[in-house]
C-alpha cells in the first residue's frame, strides 16, 4: 500500500507560521504539536538516526507526548531501529494513523514501501511525501515531533525547514575534521532559513576501555571545539558502544536495554538539555 503522491497534486502554502498556524487552505499543519525539532547533520554515517531514536524515547520516558518522522526517504532506518518491519499505518478517512512503539508515534516511508525496494523519485515527489507526513497523518497532541533529517542540505531539508515552523535543530557530528566540515553546511542552511540551533551533539566521541580510560578513536573534542567556535551550545558527547549498534539492528534501542550505560546516561543528558533549551526559547 502507498498513498504517496506527487507534490503537484498536494499544495502547501510554503510559509512560516508561528505556533503551526496555517494560511487556511492547508488542513492541519501540525497545529496540535507544541515543538518541532530537526535532528540533522551535513553528512551520513554520524549516527543521526540513532540519536533521533534514543532522543525521542528519552523524551517519552520523561512523560512527554512524542512523535518521530523518518524524513530520510532514500534510506529509512526507523522501521528497523524500532523493530517494526511488517506493520502498515491504518488509513482513516484521508489520513494515516501513525504507528506507535516505546511510547513514540512513528511515520516512515519504510512503513509504506518494502524496505528492500529502491526509492527512485524526482525531487517534487520526495517533497510531496514529506508534506503528506505533515498534513495527512493524525499526529494529534504532541509535546515534541522530531524529524530525523536525511544527510546533506538538499531539497528535502529545505522543504521541511521552509514549510514547517521548526522550534529548532539539534546538529549531530562525529569528532573528526571531515565530519565537522560537512556539519558546517547544515548549520549554515538552518541559519539562512532562521531556524534556531538548539545545540550540537558529538556522537562516537570515544571508546571506554575496560580500565576506565577513554580511547578517542576519531580525535578528541572536535565537536565541543566546533560548537564553541560557532557560538552554539554543546549538548554532550555520546561514547561508542556495541549496545547502540546491537539495539539499532534488533529494534530494541540501547536506552531501553542498557539504561544505566554511559551511552544511555549521555543521551538522557542530551534530552534534558534539549527540553530545557526548548522551554527557554518558548519562554523568550
Amino acid at each position: 500500500m502507498s498513498t504517496i503522491h506527487d507534490e503537484s497534486k498536494h499544495s502547501s502554502c510554503g510559509h512560516h507560521h508561528g505556533n503551526g498556524e496555517s494560511c487556511g487552505h492547508s488542513e492541519r499543519p501540525l497545529k496540535e504539536v507544541k515543538n518541532i525539532i530537526a535532528v540533522a547533520s551535513g553528512k551520513g554515517g554520524v549516527g543521526k538516526s540513532t540519536i533521533a531514536v534514543n532522543l525521542a524515547i528519552s523524551l517519552a520516558q520523561s512523560g512527554a507526548k512524542v512523535g518521530l518522522i523518518d524524513a530520510d526517504l532514500y534510506g529509512p532506518s526507523i522501521p528497523t531501529m524500532f523493530g517494526i518491519t511488517n506493520a502498515q499505518p491504518e488509513v482513516v478517512g484521508k489520513n494515516l494513523l501513525p504507528l506507535e512503539k516505546y511510547g513514540v508515534k512513528l511515520m516512515s516511508i519504510g512503513f509504506l514501501i518494502e524496505l528492500d525496494t529502491p526509492v527512485i523519485w524526482r525531487g517534487p515527489m520526495l517533497s510531496g511525501a514529506i508534506k503528506q507526513f505533515i498534513n495527512e497523518v493524525e499526529w494529534q497532541e504532541l509535546d515534541y515531533l522530531i524529524f530525523d533529517f536525511p544527510p546533506g542540505t538538499g531539497d528535502i531539508q529545505l522543504t521541511i525547514a521552509q514549510t514547517i515552523p521548526l522550534t529548532g535543530a539539534v546538529i549531530v557530528t562525529t569528532p573528526q575534521d571531515v565530519a565537522i566540515a560537512d556539519v558546517t553546511k547544515a548549520l549554515s542552511m538552518f541559519r539562512k532559513v532562521n531556524v534556531p540551533i538548539l545545540g550540537l551533539v558529538e556522537n562516537m566521541s570515544h571508546y571506554e576501555l575496560p580500565d576506565g580510560t577513554k580511547d578517542f578513536i576519531f580525535g578528541s573534542h572536535g565537536g565541543e571545539k566546533f560548537a564553541k567556535i560557532q557560538g552554539i551550545q554543546f549538548l554532550g558527547s555520546i561514547p561508542i558502544d556495541r549496545a547502540v549498534r546491537e539495539g539499532g539492528d534488533s529494534g530494541a534501542p540501547c536506552i531501553l536495554t542498557h539504561p544505566d550505560s554511559a551511552t544511555s546516561k549521555a543521551i538522557k543528558q542530551v534530552a534534558t538539555e534539549v527540553a530545557r533549551n526548548v522551554s527557554i526559547k518558548n519562554a523568550g
